[in-house]
């Protein structure tokens, strides 16, 4: 018997015909696939197309990953506000772990969905983990913030995160890419909701968040991921330098370390989100804030700003010179963050992003650098630029 003729044979042939004609299209139908991502679990959902020009600083990072993608589906999963902005730092990182999970669960949701149907599909994570072989770089090669904003999601506010005109920034952001083109793709949104109010450079602890708009990224990292990334580096080192129990503890404190295994163990802590907890940003907020501010400062501002905590910074910094001005009831805790370049572009490149211009005020100096060795770079450092340049 010629083995095409085989009974078995045959039944796959078969089955193998009637999943090829049921494979969804090249091209896909936009609305369908909002659907399906809607019904998967998202809050909202938009698409843009890989070579979308908004795209361009991101797209050799995702495509280097993901060869294939050329759709992009972003969607947003939906924060409880009021979790957020509780002065119980447990309480709003329950709620952040638990979106977090909840999204990467819906991306799989999805990418299977999609699968099924013979669509090629896949998401990386709504937050971490990240390529870690790639620190103190840049470990996201899918950028979330800057997709979303391209497919419709919301802008940037003052705050640096992403508002959605309906939800504001009580959101988790997550990206879904697949290997077919759609029909339609959406535009970014025609306005910003964020309203210049500053109450995210009002209540920040670290000053990172200026009222001119300037981000000093390093102080909100030392802070903010104390117990994670370098904040862990910083620990670990200070466990090993550490010659006796007694030395170790004069370094770090009881909570400090039982901090550190809450967030080994049950899931990462944020030591602040309070940009995030004030802004009255988005439709479904903003009604607060207008109709009585005096009500919205005492309830939402003040107690976060009130809270008695250990504030963690770099010694010498913005920071720094900013708690003890601002917030003395604060406790001051001086720190390392684990930013070590490791290479000389590396450095530079880093330069803009631990510059602490308040502390660079009234210089007036030009910095030559040669490297020599392995890397040979040359670079000039000029305080005219304000770090903004290299």
């Amino acid at each position: 018997m010629n083995l095409e003729d085989h009974p078995t044979v045959k039944r796959y042939r078969e089955k193998v015909d009637a999943i090829a004609a049921s494979q969804a299209p090249e091209i896909l139908d936009t609305e369908w696939l909002k659907q399906q991502a809607l019904e998967a679990g998202a809050d909202d959902v938009g698409l843009v197309d890989i070579n979308r020009p908004e795209l361009s600083d991101y797209r050799t990072d995702i495509l280097e990953l993901f060869p294939w993608a050329k759709t992009l589906v972003s969607f947003v999963s939906r924060m409880n506000p009021e979790n957020i902005r509780c002065v119980s730092q447990a309480v709003r990182d329950l709620e952040f772990i638990s979106t977090q999970k909840e999204s990467d669960g819906i991306a799989r949701k999805l990418t299977r969905a999609l699968s099924q149907k013979g669509i090629g599909a896949s998401n990386y994570a709504c937050g971490f983990p990240m390529d870690l072989d790639k620190w103190p770089g840049k470990m996201w090669p899918v950028s979330h913030k800057p997709i979303a904003v391209a497919a419709g999601m919301g802008h940037l506010g003052h705050n640096r995160n992403l508002l959605h005109p309906r939800f504001g920034n009580f959101v988790m952001l997550n990206t879904v890419l697949i290997d077919r083109e759609a029909t339609a793709y959406d535009s970014p949104l025609y306005f910003n909701p964020c309203i210049k109010c500053k109450l995210c450079a009002a209540v920040c602890p670290v000053g990172d968040i200026g009222n001119d708009g300037n981000f000093q990224f390093s102080n909100c990292f030392t802070h903010n991921y104390r117990d994670r990334l370098g904040g862990f580096s910083d620990w670990v080192e200070n466990i090993t330098s550490s010659k006796t129990v007694r030395d170790y503890r004069k370094k770090v404190a009881d909570p400090e370390t039982v901090s550190m295994w809450q967030s080994l163990s049950y899931g990462i802590c944020n030591k602040s989100s309070y940009c995030l907890a004030v802004c009255p940003a988005g439709e479904e907020r903003i009604g607060a804030y207008v109709t009585d501010r005096k009500s919205y400062l005492q309830q939402v501002v003040k107690p976060l700003q009130d809270k008695e905590e250990s504030v963690y910074v770099i010694p010498g910094s913005d920071s720094e010179a900013h708690v003890a001005r601002r917030y003395p009831h604060k406790t001051i805790r001086r720190v390392g963050n684990g930013l070590r370049p490791k290479s000389a572009q590396n450095f530079l490149d880093s330069l803009p992003v631990v510059f602490q211009r308040d502390q660079a005020e009234g210089l007036d100096v030009t910095y030559p650098f040669t490297f020599t060795g392995e890397e040979n770079v040359k670079a000039t450092l000029n305080d005219s630029q304000r770090g903004d340049q290299c």
